[in-house]
């Protein structure tokens, strides 16, 4: 066989991770559109959105966040959370990942007095206005931290707020003062004059009426002269501000008194706004010219899409996003839109959902560009595709209706919609083209890839119709169509909850979606009661001979596929020939050997098991997991398995030796998908945690450092060796050091005991020299394996000989910096280096004390044996008759 030549995988690395991005809250982006910033739970999370890599995790306090916005210089990051505190951060400024969390460099316990819902920076990046439930608006310093305005007599909690500070060169009249414009629940627009004397009346300079419910989006144009509202009325309401003249504090009656602004145009939304925003002039909006007498707004809102408005004409210029179709009223609720974020650098609104999705539009193109999926649910099923290239895409089945396929290499996202319940099952074509999905909705449909030109996706072209419970099992054929030009599979098998395998014809479904081309509704070929209890799942044989499905009823059987496209049309039907019997709990994953006629299946029991497909005999059991093994597949060449279980693991198992050779963890749930890539270089594990992991085998990374390890050490210990021969003590001593193995330094130090120098304190000058100017993280280093010796009688009296040899050679400030210079960084982490070294004197006293006692029991003990010798000596040679004075003694 080919396999004769392979190697084991025996490590796979974690490459990349697909964690929860977006759980519901405020968004914020910073200026340059490379960087967001989401809500998980309570985390905030720092995402590069050309990668959708998390760089950084900033600290929270435990409590939900409700408002956040980002300075307009992108340097500050502010922060509201329900306990109504106000914690400012510092951004990172590079995209370079950052372990730990980020730390607010200022935080303000109580801000207000209610949470803040709203809040805004001015174009500036100088002040901070938020606005909270009780009414109550305060502008704050940033970079201070204290509050510069407070503004009351909100009718209720505050909706919407901006700033009005136009940064107009050209203007002649530049406005000296900022504005701070404000909406409430009592369907009122306040204008605040940010002034020395709007602190102490906190007045508003204009109060504009026009709004029957919430206003919930305010914007400014960038010359100040306009202003646009949008509410749940379902009405954009535009606003002229070149009439006000704002003087607060004068008391001017008839015509001079302050000017209002102007309601200029009330334009019909027909749908519920939740945010909206003025374009920049210099907007380039293709068949939209560039044009400052024509105002142009972007709203988002209970439709789901965003639309591109134009003030004069009143209608819409064109639309961003698909509507829904065929989907009910609560899933309509979750794909309404809760904010429009605008970035005129990258001429792109972002639209955050309500079902946690957020997508990127451009303006220029009228296309989306990205989408970011927020967070998945329970992962239930995964399967590569490949529309573009070899597993370019992978497909996720979570607890949704929507289908997320994922770019492998960028993880943009798209969503398909089609399925009416949850999906429970994914599989692809033999080619990976075609994607195949069972759902609760008792269907299953059929995939293709969309061609276009500018974006991708999938759109359905066929549905099987016809099972009576949910279809939880689905297999396509390995091989395609041969007759066919457009290299179709042939068929597909859907298992479901009513206990029966159907087989459906496929072979004319087509193989590219576009709107023109209707759903096919695929015919059934044959319909088989196979099992007792509900069918988890099915696996057809590389050769397309062979069906195996395995079912609560403990057990796996195999069918013989018999399938005939001839001039009569196609037929097709499905003959039982073996069953696979000895798992104790249901079996959840059936796979067919890819190389061998063997089956592999993994059960409730905690087994694997492999099958030999001549007798339906039960050749190997692999055991190691904890809980249920969910999901099995093969891999290189079907030298190996690798199984996925409800304890959070994924292994990696040696098919001849039925030993585990890698064991990947990185879920805290069952993982229920599992997906192996075409050239088994890469796993992608999916779990109810809402966690996707790639796993990429680096065997011979691994091995190629393991050998390049062994080789320096070699090397070194020669070194080693060489040094001692050349007595040259700082090096044995330094590299003995580095390597660390203190059985060489214990060597070295026994042999000087042995060869005592009168003139030196060790046992050699030289070393004594090397003691005396060793680096602060040795000095540590060498102080734990005397620590160590300390404790054994047998290399007592040489640790006792080093450990002298330090007390008298180093001060007590040199042993402590050499303990801050190695856990603390020059002193960092104080606290920590102090407990090192107080654990370490602990530890050297009470071993210390007792071979001090030791040693005076042994010199004791041997005055009384040179006086019994000296007796001894005395009585037998000297012949005297002295008697010994025992009362003497």
């Amino acid at each position: 066989m080919a396999i004769a030549g392979k190697s084991l995988k025996t490590a796979f690395k974690k490459a990349r991770t697909i964690p929860p991005l977006y759980t519901g809250g405020p968004v914020a982006i910073t200026s340059d559109g490379q960087r967001l910033i989401t809500c998980v739970g309570e985390e905030l999370l720092l995402t590069d959105t050309s990668t959708g890599t998390q760089i950084a995790s900033f600290a929270g306090d435990t409590q939900s966040i409700t408002s956040i916005c980002v300075s307009p210089s992108s340097s500050h990051l502010l922060v509201f959370s329900s306990s109504l505190s106000l914690r400012i951060f510092e951004l990172p400024r590079s995209l370079d990942v950052v372990s730990k969390p980020v730390q607010p460099i200022r935080v303000i316990a109580k801000a207000h007095e209610a949470p803040v819902h709203v809040c805004t920076t001015d174009p500036t990046s100088t002040y901070l206005a938020s606005g909270s439930a009780d009414g109550v608006v305060k502008v704050w310093d940033i970079i201070r931290g204290y509050v510069t305005h407070v503004f009351k007599g909100h009718g209720g909690v505050v909706s919407a707020i901006t700033f009005n500070y136009p940064q107009d060169p050209s203007s002649v009249s530049q406005r000296a003062q900022m504005q701070l414009i404000t909406a409430s629940v009592d369907t009122r627009i306040r204008i605040f004059e940010l002034s020395e004397a709007s602190r102490a009346t906190s007045k508003p300079g204009a109060v504009l009426e026009g709004h029957v419910s919430v206003p919930r989006a305010l914007d400014v144009s960038s010359d100040g002269k306009w202003l646009i509202s949008g509410g749940r009325d379902s009405v954009v309401l535009v606003w002229d501000l070149s009439s006000m003249n704002l003087q607060t504090g004068s008391k001017r009656k008839g015509k001079d008194r302050e000017a209002v602004p102007r309601l200029l145009k009330t334009i019909p939304i027909l749908e519920r706004v939740e945010a909206a925003g003025l374009l920049e002039y210099d907007e380039d909006l293709t068949g939209s010219p560039s044009d400052p007498t024509n105002l142009r707004f972007y709203t988002g809102g209970e439709n789901g899409v965003i639309k591109i408005w134009s003030v004069r004409e009143g209608t819409v210029l064109f639309t961003l996003g698909t509507e829904g179709s065929q989907i009910s009223d609560d899933q309509e609720e979750q794909r309404q839109i809760v904010d429009v974020l605008y970035n005129p650098a990258t001429s792109g609104l972002i639209s955050v959902h309500a079902d946690q999705n957020i997508l990127f539009h451009s303006l220029t193109s009228h296309a989306l560009t990205r989408q970011l999926i927020g967070y998945n649910d329970e992962i239930v099923d995964a399967t590569f595709l490949s529309s573009q290239s070899k597993d370019s895409h992978i497909a996720i089945a979570t607890n949704s209706s929507l289908i997320r396929v994922y770019s492998s290499s960028t993880f943009d996202a798209r969503l398909l919609e089609g399925h009416k319940e949850i999906v429970l099952c994914v599989d692809h074509s033999a080619d990976g083209r075609l994607l195949a999905s069972g759902s609760k909705d008792r269907t299953a449909r059929i995939w293709a890839p969309i061609e276009s030109s500018s974006d991708w996706g999938y759109g359905c072209v066929a549905v099987c119709e016809g099972h009576a419970e949910s279809v939880g099992a689905i297999a396509m054929s390995r091989k395609l169509e041969e007759e066919s030009s457009s290299a179709t599979p042939r068929f597909l098998f859907t298992g479901s909850q009513d206990r029966t395998i159907k087989m459906w014809d496929v072979s004319s479904v087509a193989t590219t979606a576009s709107d023109g081309v209707d759903v096919e509704r695929c015919k059934s070929l044959t319909t088989l009661k196979a099992h007792d209890k509900d069918i988890n799942s099915l696996d057809v044989a590389p050769n397309d001979r062979y069906l195996v499905s395995g079912s609560q009823d403990r057990t796996a059987k195999i069918f013989e596929i018999e399938y005939v496209n001839g001039a009569r049309g196609v037929s097709g039907s499905l003959k039982h020939i073996g069953t696979c019997k000895g798992h104790k709990r249901g079996v959840w994953s059936v796979k067919f050997g890819r190389a061998e006629r063997v089956l592999a299946t993994g059960s409730g029991d905690k087994t694997v098991k492999l099958w030999n497909l001549e007798d339906f005999s039960c050749v190997k059991t692999f055991e190691g997991h904890t809980n249920s093994v969910l999901r099995v597949d093969f891999i290189n060449f079907g030298m190996q398995l690798v199984s996925a279980g409800s304890d959070g693991l994924v292994k990696v198992w040696n098919v001849k030796d039925e030993e585990c050779m890698v064991t990947m963890d990185n879920h805290e749930d069952k993982v229920w998908a599992l997906a192996v890539s075409a050239d088994d270089s890469t796993i992608v594990s999916g779990a109810a945690d809402s966690v996707i992991t790639f796993w990429q085998d680096n065997t011979i990374e691994e091995q190629s450092a393991k050998e390049t390890q062994r080789a320096d050490l070699v090397s070194k210990e020669q070194d080693f060796q060489n040094y001692m021969s050349l007595r040259d003590y700082r090096r044995a001593i330094s590299l003995a050091l580095a390597m660390e193995q203190p059985g060489r330094l214990l060597s070295l130090f026994r042999d000087l005991h042995a060869s005592q120098d009168p003139a030196s304190i060790s046992g050699s000058t030289s070393v004594d020299e090397v003691i005396r100017t060793l680096y602060g993280p040795d000095l540590a280093k060498l102080l734990r394996y005397v620590r160590d010796w300390n404790a054994n009688a047998k290399t007592s009296a040489v640790a006792q000989q080093v450990l002298y040899t330090v007390v008298k050679m180093r001060t007590a400030e040199d042993v402590s910096k050499a303990f801050h210079v190695q856990i603390g960084d020059d002193g960092v982490d104080t606290a920590k280096a102090s407990t090192a070294l107080k654990e370490l004197v602990d530890a050297l006293l009470p071993y210390t004390e007792r071979h001090l006692s030791r040693m005076d029991k042994l010199v004791q003990e041997s005055y009384m044996i040179d006086y019994v010798l000296s007796e001894m000596d005395d009585g037998m040679f000297d012949g005297g008759d002295e008697e010994m004075d025992v009362d003497g003694l």
